[in-house]
């Protein structure tokens, strides 16, 4: 990471972002990507057969081709967290976690969804040493041993079956009645024989010295509670969206979306977003990717006065 202003500075590096450098980088705009990761969201993906041009996929294989494509159109690739986004008199000051600052003629917002956490006792001690949020991840790293995933949707019951392969057992924990899956994907999981599904039920607590040991699940309707031993929990319960670092610069939605317009352009002049951290209507990969490119390109006509840059159908 160099110490010259960038044309662009790109917060994160999931499919809208690793795009949008791709498309600055062969622009030739010297183009800097940070963030806490590289593939976002994808990485939970173990499965994807729905992205044009490629039959079947992993999600974290489906990135490491966005990264080496952006890479080797010249796209610098740094992981960090950028806390904050300031205006400054020759564009933006982005300052990182570690006190270093990057100052970029345009910012492009790509950092997508963060995985939505439980706020129970002892959740945060044992992130990394026990629990986490990527079953694609993080999943071998627990074979042979009895692990729990909590969750309904597709991500997550398709987390159980993963786990279910290498796993000795796997508790799927759910807080409803029925799961939220698809039909053909819930058939599944009632035939996988290591499995046992404990319904209308939550975690209350973590427990566990310097590793995760155990947890005690709550029954949300009487209120009865049950300890299990776990050397692993996984949390498939949905992502929100952390706009601290633009909180009060740009123009937010109720739920804290970032509001652009149709060409990817936010509240302030410079400043572009795209994927889930936008107020789309669709978060989907190939949206993400599509509304990088967009952004990439609105980045370039900013930098170029307008120019640069030909209108389809202008």
């Amino acid at each position: 990471m160099g110490l010259d202003m960038y044309d662009v500075l790109i917060v994160g590096a999931g499919a809208a972002g690793l795009t949008s450098a791709l498309y600055t980088a062969r622009k030739k705009l010297k183009t800097l990507v940070i963030s806490a990761d590289v593939g976002g969201q994808m990485n939970l993906t173990s499965h994807i057969e729905n992205y044009p041009g490629v039959s079947t996929s992993t999600g974290p294989g489906l990135m490491k081709k966005f990264q080496d494509q952006a890479v080797r159109h010249g796209a610098e690739i740094v992981i960090g967290h950028v806390k904050k986004v300031e205006k400054n008199e020759k564009g933006f000051k982005s300052l990182m976690a570690n006190g270093q600052s990057i100052e970029s003629k345009t910012v492009i917002l790509a950092f997508g969804l963060v995985p939505r956490t439980l706020g129970i006792p002892g959740e945060e001690q044992f992130i990394g040493k026990g629990i986490s949020t990527c079953v694609t991840c993080d999943g071998p790293l627990f074979k042979n041993k009895t692990v729990a995933v909590v969750g309904g949707g597709n991500s997550a019951i398709e987390g159980v079956l993963e786990l279910a392969e290498y796993c000795e057992k796997v508790y799927s924990i759910h807080r409803r009645d029925k799961f939220t899956a698809d039909a053909h994907t819930i058939d599944k999981l009632k035939h996988t024989r290591n499995v046992e599904m404990i319904m209308h039920s939550a975690l209350k607590d973590v427990r566990g010295s310097p590793f995760l040991k155990s947890t005690t699940v709550i029954d949300v309707n009487t209120h009865k509670t049950r300890d299990i031993d776990v050397s692993g929990i996984f949390l498939q319960i949905g992502h929100v969206v952390d706009t601290a670092l633009v909180k009060g610069i740009v123009e937010l939605t109720n739920r804290n979306e970032v509001v652009i317009n149709d060409r990817n352009a936010t509240s302030v002049p410079g400043i572009f977003a795209a994927g889930d951290c936008t107020n789309i209507p669709f978060k989907q990969t190939v949206i993400s990717a599509g509304e990088g490119a967009k952004a990439g390109l609105e980045a370039q006509r900013y930098l170029k006065g307008g120019k640069g840059v030909s209108i389809d159908w202008s």
